[in-house]
């Protein structure tokens, strides 16, 4: 008997990709900047966007895309922060994909935005597999997962054009070795930039938000 076998999976990342490639060509085109940014539960992703819409609101337009698998409760804070914010559902799954991006976007609307961020569901696995038409991929590794995530996650590491190592305000507690942690970081991906900041106490960020403002105007001449 005769039958055919279809890589599903393959399929599901292909049609992904050529989703991915319209979202970031169309932004591209408008001088829009989107951040997908990624961690493990409690890295302190809204954390890091509140202190960066602090020292970036007044300059530029911003854009904020909460996903989770329920709950508003991060819409409504970053909302309180003075961003534009919709608040997106996944319906039980574990990362956001191209399509839902694009739809998200089309609801939050981009005509009035320069920098937009998605925070991504909270997952090392899942988000690091799927573009979802992001100019820069930006993930946190906080300092109580320990120094070691990078050999544990690999391809989050390797995908990612920024890394975040958050929590530096509690890095002797933890015994965390940044060098070691920026070491295993490198060896899988060297052109990955590398920000130790402390949500907490605003450690690091005016550096972070200097170099995104960079990366933003970039965009904007279309280099």
């Amino acid at each position: 008997m005769d039958y055919k076998i279809i890589d599903v999976k393959e399929r599901v990342l292909a049609d992904n990709e050529r989703c991915a490639a319209e979202t970031r060509s169309a932004l591209a085109e408008r001088g829009v900047l989107l951040v997908n940014l990624m961690g493990s539960p409690g890295a302190g992703k809204t954390s890091v966007l509140l202190q960066l819409i602090k020292r970036l609101g007044a300059q530029y337009r911003i854009g904020v895309m909460e996903a989770d698998v329920d709950s508003d409760v991060d819409a409504r804070t970053v909302a309180e922060a003075g961003a534009k914010v919709i608040q997106l559902h996944t319906g039980g799954l574990c990362h956001m994909d191209a399509d839902m991006t694009a739809r998200g976007l089309e609801a939050l609307g981009v005509g009035d935005l320069d920098l937009i961020f998605l925070e991504n569901v909270g997952n090392l696995v899942c988000p690091a597999e799927f573009d979802v038409g992001a100019g820069l991929r930006m993930m946190i590794l906080s300092v109580p997962e320990g120094d070691d995530k990078p050999l544990k996650y690999p391809l989050m590491f390797r995908v990612s054009d920024v890394m975040l190592v958050n929590k530096l305000d509690a890095a002797e507690v933890f015994d965390f070795d940044l060098d070691a942690a920026a070491a295993r970081a490198r060896a899988l991906n060297p052109d990955i930039e590398i920000f130790p900041v402390s949500a907490k106490s605003g450690e690091g960020f005016d550096a972070l938000a200097d170099w995104l403002a960079k990366r933003l105007e970039e965009r904007r001449r279309g280099l």
